[in-house]
């Protein structure tokens, strides 16, 4: 199922006001979680737009990193795992400018639950690598993430 019920979305939405405004304030949509994908639409508006009427990359940003880290904590809750999550080290590459809204995929689910799964066993810290592209809504690939994530 990728739809979250209406629940989950406001306590979702609680939590990053109160926890990451800055992605509160970039007003993302979740448009798919299940536990082998997450999307996310970052909407084109005066709050995430440059001087270029393109996304600013501080969005772009935003976007890749709450869509990697809905698909962890998904996955930490379906294992019934108490570890928190952290990105430890981020790289970007911009492929065009985002002149409408950006949608934000990831589905590194298998990695993220063998590194789950890992800290389970061994209750040590586990780094990992999970990938995000991102793209336009006509299909056009605006950016390719890597974002290292540690669990403990």
């Amino acid at each position: 199922n990728g739809k979250l019920s209406f629940k989950s979305k406001l306590l979702l939405k609680i939590y990053c006001f109160f926890k990451l405004p800055l992605i509160s304030y970039c007003k993302p949509k979740i448009i798919n979680l299940s536990y082998s994908k997450s999307e996310v639409v970052i909407p084109l508006f005066r709050r995430t737009k440059n001087h270029f009427n393109s996304m600013y990359f501080g969005a772009l940003s935003i976007g890749a990193d709450f869509t990697a880290g809905l698909l962890v904590m998904n996955l930490l809750k379906k294992n019934k795992s108490k570890a928190r999550l952290l990105f430890k080290d981020f790289n970007a590459n911009f492929i065009m400018r985002g002149n409408t809204d950006i949608i934000f995929t990831c589905t590194d689910y298998k990695i993220i639950e063998q590194s789950i799964l890992e800290n389970i066993k061994t209750n040590n810290r586990v780094n990992f690598k999970l990938s995000v592209n991102a793209h336009s809504k006509d299909g056009e690939h605006i950016a390719d993430f890597t974002l290292t994530t540690s669990i403990k």
